[in-house]
């Protein structure tokens, strides 16, 4: 209770873990003060040494003014005894502890609150990996001549072949037929014996037989 603090005393209270899962986190900084200061800083500080401050928010009876880390996405509200910092787009290397700072800037005596437990911002990272499934389509190699000519100028050949292989036969035949016909009109005339070449006969004169007029 703020009657039980001494005066002029700032006491902040943070959840100890927010795990985001859509790379947004709102980080809600409750504290209390007792003093009579009216105008107050309050900022977000990243890392265990509070090195990185993320962004801040200060007011006073009047005005509310907000700054952000140009490497964060990071907005302030000051709502009654609360802080709330909204973060978005977060990374996964963004992933770190984080600690709420709240200052009394006016009047003095300036007065800050003692570190706190901080919150650790979890920052998961889903990677979604879409496989579309593209048919793998086979071209067959297309000839340089087209198929009905080829059809055709195989026809044309076989056609051909055909008919020089027929005449072919039929020569054959008609070849072997007059050889025949030789063979059955034959020259019928006596020819003399190769003996009797040269003794002035007649060449259509019969061979005559001398061996009656021996005795």
């Amino acid at each position: 209770p703020p009657s039980s603090l001494p005066e002029n005393k700032i006491l902040v209270s943070q959840s100890p873990l927010l795990t985001v899962a859509n790379k947004t986190a709102t980080l809600v900084c409750n504290y209390t003060y007792n003093g009579t200061g009216k105008e107050f800083r309050a900022s977000l500080h990243k890392g265990t040494d509070s090195a990185v401050e993320v962004c801040f928010i200060s007011w006073n009876t009047t005005k509310t003014s907000s700054n952000s880390n140009k490497e964060f996405n990071c907005q302030g509200i000051h709502d009654k005894d609360k802080v709330i910092f909204s973060l978005w787009n977060m990374s996964a290397s963004q992933t770190d502890i984080y600690f709420c700072k709240i200052e009394a800037m006016y009047p003095p005596p300036y007065v800050y609150n003692e570190k706190s437990n901080g919150t650790v911002i979890h920052v998961k990272v889903f990677f979604v990996l879409f496989f579309k499934e593209t048919p793998i389509q086979t071209q067959e190699p297309q000839s340089e001549i087209p198929l009905w000519i080829m059809v055709a100028v195989t026809g044309v050949l076989a056609f051909y072949s055909m008919l020089i292989t027929a005449v072919f036969i039929n020569y054959w035949q008609k070849s072997k037929k007059n050889m025949y016909h030789q063979s059955d009109y034959m020259n019928m005339t006596p020819r003399h014996p190769p003996y009797q070449k040269n003794k002035g006969y007649p060449s259509y004169a019969p061979t005559r037989d001398y061996t009656a007029y021996r005795s």
